[in-house]
């Protein structure tokens, strides 16, 4: 895991801009920052790697590495490098580390930019081949490593953060404000319908797909997977048997490395089912890491502690109080050069903290579980939908009555067939976005838009959306930012490309049963995961409530969000003012108000 930067291009960088970018990465690779540069031609080329040591941690795998006339620096982990390396040692490849980083550069040489194919793990990027001059680059397929660039007139500029993006250009950077609206108004979920970022001619590559540039900066990208939902026949026992073998076979090589790993603990299946096939199938010391927010909708310290109890694992739990929350936010914000999210990452940033104080710099997350498995509680409406004609329907229906409705807390979700009137019905995932574009003083307005991955489910075209553009993407940005703040690696093992293949197989009659989401996950883990955990109903996660972090009442808090700012040329400052003085704040209103914080600080971060 580490931090990487490049450009290619006619220009020449300064030695104090190099000096400033080694700097700068250091939080993303604390061991070795290190820089090389050399011409083909005309074009130069610079390559900045930062390394946080994880396998192999000798200094001999070291990068930008060097081997058979390429370069390579790379973020991220091959987690399959052990099996790859073994067929590359039958074809009589000679390794000089332990490392994944080798195995990368070799598997290339052997299979060229399809090498990728092979690869279960997380990756950025970019691989300089002296035999051919071209430089490949390449993201993972869910985009758990990010890669920004800039393309301009004299080259083109990359990194794992627009913060190295910045420095490494030179110029000032202009606020994309429609993106700054989008957060606004519509919230995190609106951000990767396009290809934009909070600054005008930064982009990033997008996930699965290869780069390949040429010395004349021509090039040419690619897909290497495309996601595809593909029903098979199957019984619910091979479904769930294979579900359990796969994300136990998942979690196996997602433990290796050569330091100790944490397990981000909340009190819902998804995290807690990883650290318990840790702790029974694999006999790892399970060191757990979990936030307790003490508001009745999200505290969790119950299923938290069952977990802790039937491991038998150390467990550190961290209480959420508002105090030196926005100093807290308005450092995040500056290390992230965007806008936080969600409150749940501003919390999550404390378990990174927490977590590196331990001395750990791996951590493994649930992420991914609700886009697999059916997560959310829309999930039961669509479910409902798919079932229509299905001759216990009456069934499901009554389950979800008895069982479900009564923790739906959106208006529009109370009304299991919601989708039989409407099915492109989506005001609930903007929700009140149309109250919220009243604050703004353009004339800002994008309509809720979905892609279409499969024509076939209503349901699983929903959760390839929220996997791959609007919950899960985003999501995974924040778990690398707010990780490397704190030099930690996170790892997610639903994100696996056998674990998703398999679950977009399986028959969706199977995702929910008997009132119960995540049917499928749940059943597999029987005898692994504690019973009271895996059969709780409540939607659990890395939540909080707007006043666990910011008090609402305080006067000074209140002063600084209505202080003279840039953000007041964009935003009416009257109803921000009014918003603020009401009494009852529904959750919707206290995600704007987080929002609002968030674009506030970052503009006079800017500016």
């Amino acid at each position: 895991m580490c931090g990487i930067a490049g450009f290619i291009g006619n220009k020449v960088l300064e030695d104090s801009k190099i000096s400033a970018v080694k700097n700068l990465i250091k939080k993303r690779g604390p061991d070795t920052q290190n820089h090389e540069s050399f011409y083909v031609g005309s074009t130069n080329y610079n390559f900045f790697h930062s390394r946080l040591s994880i396998i192999d941690l000798n200094s001999r795998s070291n990068q930008p590495f060097q081997k058979k006339n390429c370069t390579l620096i790379f973020n991220g982990e091959i987690y399959n490098y052990l099996e790859i390396r073994k067929d590359l040692e039958k074809q009589g490849v000679q390794f000089l580390t332990n490392s994944d980083t080798e195995v990368l550069l070799e598997s290339y040489l052997r299979y060229g930019k399809d090498c990728v194919q092979q690869f279960e793990g997380m990756w950025s990027f970019a691989l300089f081949d002296g035999n051919t001059n071209e430089l490949f680059l390449s993201r993972d397929r869910f985009g758990e490593k990010p890669l920004f660039y800039i393309e301009t007139d004299h080259g083109i500029y990359f990194a794992s953060q627009t913060l190295f993006l910045k420095e490494l250009y030179g110029n000032q950077l202009d606020i994309n404000f429609n993106q700054l609206n989008r957060y606004l108004i519509n919230g995190y979920k609106s951000l990767y319908k396009q290809n934009s970022t909070y600054y005008n001619n930064v982009n990033e590559l997008e996930p699965g797909r290869n780069w390949i540039i040429y010395p004349n900066l021509k090039y040419k990208k690619e897909k290497f997977w495309i996601p595809k939902y593909n029903p098979q026949k199957m019984s619910r026992q091979d479904a769930i048997d294979n579900t359990r073998e796969l994300l136990i076979k998942s979690l196996k090589i997602r433990l290796r490395s050569d330091v100790p790993l944490a397990f981000c603990l909340s009190g819902g299946v998804d995290s807690a089912s990883i650290a318990s096939i840790a702790r029974k199938e694999f006999n790892y010391d399970v060191k757990a890491f979990s936030i307790i927010d003490p508001h009745i909708n999200y505290n969790e310290y119950d299923n938290i502690q069952e977990t802790v109890n039937d491991l038998e694992c150390e467990s550190v739990k961290v209480y959420l109080k508002p105090d030196n929350m926005l100093d807290r936010l308005k450092k995040l914000i500056e290390y992230h050069d965007a806008p936080v999210l969600t409150m749940s990452y501003l919390v999550h940033s404390i378990l990174s903290e927490k977590i590196n104080q331990s001395g750990i710099r791996v951590a493994c997350m649930g992420t991914g579980a609700d886009e697999l498995f059916t997560g959310y509680y829309d999930h039961f409406n669509l479910h409902l939908y798919e079932m229509r004609n299905h001759p216990e329907f009456d069934k499901y229906l009554m389950d979800w009555e008895n069982n479900i409705k009564g923790f739906v807390r959106n208006s529009f979700l109370k009304n299991p067939k919601m989708y039989f009137d409407n099915l492109h019905f989506r005001d609930h995932i903007y929700l009140n976005n149309k109250y919220f574009q009243t604050f703004i003083k353009s004339n800002f307005k994008e309509e809720f838009k979905e892609t279409v991955y499969t024509k076939e489910s209503v349901l699983r075209n929903r959760m390839m959306n929220e996997m791959f553009n609007e919950v899960t993407r985003p999501i995974l940005l924040e778990d690398d930012l707010n990780s490397m703040n704190f030099s930690i690696e996170n790892r997610s093992p639903y994100l696996d490309s056998q674990l998703f293949n398999f679950a977009y197989t399986i028959p969706n009659e199977y995702l929910i049963q008997n009132g119960y989401n995540k049917n499928i996950l749940r059943e597999s883990m029987k005898g692994i995961l504690n019973d009271n955990v895996r059969l709780d109903r409540r939607k659990k996660g890395f939540n909080a409530e707007i006043n666990s972090i910011i008090d609402l009442k305080n006067p000074n808090d209140i002063e600084f969000m209505l202080s003279d700012s840039l953000i007041f040329n964009y935003i009416d400052r009257e109803k921000m003012e009014k918003l603020l003085k009401r009494d009852e704040l529904p959750n919707s209103f206290g995600k704007f108000i987080f929002n609002f914080i968030n674009a506030k600080l970052f503009l006079e971060l800017n500016t």
